[in-house]
């Protein structure tokens, strides 16, 4: 078989290790920091997260920032009603009492340390670098530069960004959209960040100038989800509030790491405790976070904390179908040996469709091979079942650990079946919750940011503004990626994000990235993504969600919609880095009108001079947002409907019912030299946003480039822990290698791996995709690891 190798050196995001010699111990949870490899020393795993060391290290940043003061006035507005809202993460604000000391968690104030930071990267920063220089410094230390102060552009042949003016760039920009052959060359790419209001003008600019080609970061996190649920329950979202997971009696999570993800998420959890409820943790990691809570706000959550699973499941990766099904089979056994006192039947029969059809699959399912198949014990099994048995108020919880994975789609639909059974969505306390991650991903998709609009979407936009709206559905990320390949996408927008970091198949997607004819970023801090570029390229500087934002002389409001459908204000309170920014809104309609002069239908000014002028509009164009510029700016905000949370209606085509969803399990094989790798984030990162080298939870301190692996495949492969090996990945017979990692032992199940993203993206095939979502499944890539050559 011939292979061609996707590997480039240019690309490798953190130093390689370093080998310092000497005996190696093997345990990492030793009482001392044992040096494994060169850099990487490993401590005692975290018995509880948050706390005081989450604290300081909350502090530590802003120190570094040069930021102690202005980035600590900031905190006390972070979150709160008359404040901005956090960009670290969609988990949901209280709707009653807020805590004036900190409502905000450690991930957080290091957001906000890298907002508030007194480093600035300036025109005079880009003569003095060159682009190729920058690109062999880490991700890291890019992001560790400094605000970017002034729009620069990288004409074509060039190795030095170079300033430009606001105005030259719009004309160049409009310069390139008007010259390709169709609309559908050009594409535009949606980072979470983006408020509502950026969002609505920027998804209409697209469709005026006649494209669907809107590719956002939903296509790399939960467009699973809403593919499992919009179907079933006739809404892509979560069916719980904040006060839900105070009242119920179960919470599952799976897939998903509150301690590092979404670690305000662990006070709810700590509240759910305190009221009788139970926490089951499905993942094949023992994190942290899923384990215990300090409460840095509470005295006596920080000296004692709470122990938060009840249970923990290792679940091997894509086991998670086969241990859903087993629960499923237990209490399908306990509701015929205790008649009506386990399933809802009056909920089935009035809500649900399909029920004798899913409950027929189970004879053919035996406990013992499920319980085979997922990788935890039966004894396990039946605990956790026994916990869901007479309780009814249960919350499922997930993350990108099912999202990712291939059969994401089906699991989202086969946790929505458990809870079916138990009548367990649409009442207080329980429901579907997919944790989303960037603060906005869920209003970008709200509104209207989708590559697939439904044609109600599009006739309500067209009757309101006049014209032909684009009906063609466009190009998500992983499509939009194969097009720049080919050549059929020639300019892309990014509106924040660093898609390339974020993306798979990483030196695929950097050889598509450098066919672009244009590549243009909106961004607040330099990225790896403006350093592999198209033939040119330019940067426009805008402001963070922490920085103040004036529009003829009035500080702004801005919304957003968080992971529970809460819509609330966001109004930054930092001084600028720049006088030279523009906001995002402003960004889309200057592009509007360059691009678009006499052509549109649109009032782009008035939009430009205005946020209320969009949301009196936004209002007109989107169901749930009547009275928008009043509701907005009421403490807390407001809730969107949500007829399958607050009705029990669910999907239309079911006559308003929800389907039971018949499922497969997938069969895992693996040669015996291949593994299953999982991809994951440190606790010092935010998506691609590195800010330290530690995983203090995991113990690993001062190195990224590691592979966690059971210790009993470290022998039988003839490694050891701190060794030096390469890891290789061959789907779509192409070789993909990531070099230089080191083992380190950890509890994962056997033949099961994990490392840090996006440093083994490369190892990601643009062609392993989620079945419905075609989202990257980072959490399913098979890999050979080998022992490191000097050449790879």
């Amino acid at each position: 078989m011939e292979h061609s190798t996707h590997n480039d050196e240019h690309l490798n995001e953190e130093r390689p290790p370093t080998n310092t010699g000497g005996k190696e111990k093997q345990t990492p949870d030793a009482e001392n920091p044992i040096v494994l490899s060169g850099h990487l020393k490993v401590t005692p795993v975290e018995k509880k997260a948050a706390g005081i060391p989450a604290v300081l290290a909350s502090f530590a940043d802003l120190i570094e920032e040069n930021a102690l003061f202005r980035g600590t006035k900031a905190l006390f507005s972070m979150n709160q009603f008359d404040g901005f809202d956090c960009s670290s993460c969609a988990w949901p604000d209280p709707d009653d009492d807020r805590s004036p000391l900190a409502e905000y968690c450690e991930n957080g104030a290091k957001a906000l340390a890298e907002e508030a930071t007194s480093k600035k990267v300036t025109p005079d920063f880009f003569t003095k670098n060159a682009v190729y220089d920058l690109s062999l410094l880490d991700d890291y230390h890019i992001g560790k530069m400094g605000r970017l102060t002034d729009p620069v552009y990288l004409p074509k042949g060039g190795t030095h960004y170079q300033p430009i003016s606001w105005e030259e760039a719009f004309r160049k920009i409009a310069e390139h959209f008007n010259a390709l052959v169709s609309p559908d060359e050009a594409a535009f790419y949606t980072s979470g960040r983006t408020s509502n209001e950026a969002s609505f003008v920027y998804q209409l600019f697209a469709k005026a100038y006649g494209t669907n080609n809107m590719p956002d970061c939903s296509n790399m996190c939960h467009e699973t989800s809403g593919s499992g649920l919009r179907p079933t329950i006739g809404i892509g979202k979560g069916t719980v509030t904040l006060e839900d997971f105070y009242e119920a009696e179960v919470i599952m999570i799976i897939g998903q790491n509150p301690g590092t993800n979404s670690p305000r998420m662990m006070s709810a959890l700590s509240k759910c405790k305190a009221n009788g409820g139970k926490i089951i943790a499905i993942n094949p990691l023992p994190e942290t976070g899923l384990m215990g809570f300090k409460d840095p706000q509470k005295i006596k959550g920080v000296l004692e904390g709470v122990k938060l699973a009840d249970l923990y499941l290792p679940v091997k990766i894509n086991g998670d179908m086969a241990l859903l099904k087993a629960l499923e089979k237990l209490l399908l056994n306990f509701e015929k040996e205790t008649p009506g006192q386990v399933l809802d039947r009056a909920f089935i029969e009035e809500k649900t469709t399909g029920f004798p059809e899913f409950e027929k699959q189970f004879d053919h399912y035996a406990i013992a091979e499920l319980a085979e198949h997922s990788g935890v014990p039966v004894t396990l099994l039946y605990e956790a079942a026994q916990m869901l048995k007479s309780r009814k108020k249960i919350i499922i919880c997930w993350g990108m650990g099912i999202t990712q994975q291939p059969n994401g789609v089906d699991m989202v639909r086969e946790m929505l079946n458990i809870l079916l059974l138990k009548g367990s969505i649409g009442i207080k306390g329980a429901g579907v919750c997919p944790v989303r991650g960037h603060s906005n991903v869920q209003g970008n998709r709200t509104m209207l940011i989708d590559e697939k609009p439904t044609e109600e979407q599009l006739d309500r936009l067209e009757q309101f503004y006049g014209f032909k709206m684009p009906r063609k559905h466009g190009y998500d990320v992983v499509r939009a990626i194969k097009a720049m390949h080919a050549g059929k996408v020639k300019v892309l927008f990014c509106m924040g994000g660093n898609l390339l970091s974020a993306a798979p198949d990483t030196t695929y997607t950097a050889d598509a990235l450098r066919k672009l004819d244009l590549l243009v970023c909106v961004s607040t801090k330099l990225n790896r993504g403006h350093l592999v570029h198209g033939k040119e390229c330019i940067i426009l500087p805008t402001y963070s969600r922490a920085d103040r934002d004036i529009v003829n002389g009035e500080v702004q409001i801005v919304s957003t919609e968080n992971s529970m459908g809460v819509v609330q204000s966001s109004k930054g309170v930092l001084q600028p880095v720049s006088d030279n920014l523009l906001n995002e809104t402003q960004i889309v309609c200057r592009m509007a009108m360059a691009t678009l002069g006499n052509r549109s239908a649109v009032n782009w000014q008035r939009y430009h001079d205005s946020y209320d002028a969009v949301r009196d509009d936004i209002e007109k164009c989107i169901p749930g947002f009547e009275n928008y510029n009043v509701r907005v700016r009421r403490k807390g905000g407001f809730y969107l409907p949500n007829a399958a949370r607050d009705e029990q209606r669910f999907a239309e085509q079911y006559d308003y019912r929800a389907p039971f969803t018949l499922t497969d399990i997938p069969v895992n094989k693996l040669a015996d030299d291949e593994y299953l790798m999982a991809t994951t984030r440190t606790h010092d990162q935010f998506n691609t946003t590195i800010y330290g080298l530690d995983d203090r939870y995991r113990g690993i301190h001062q190195e990224r480039r590691v592979i966690f692996m059971n210790e009993k495949d470290i022998a039988k492969a003839g490694f050891k822990a701190g060794d030096k090996v390469d890891l290789f990945n061959y789907d779509d017979d192409t070789e993909r290698v990531a070099p230089l990692f080191i083992i380190v032992p950890y509890p994962i199940p056997e033949k099961n791996t994990m490392t840090y993203f996006p440093e083994t993206n490369v190892l990601v095939s643009v062609n392993n995709v989620v079945r419905e979502s075609n989202m990257p499944a980072s959490k399913y890539v098979k890999i050979k690891i080998r022992k490191h050559h000097p050449d790879v």
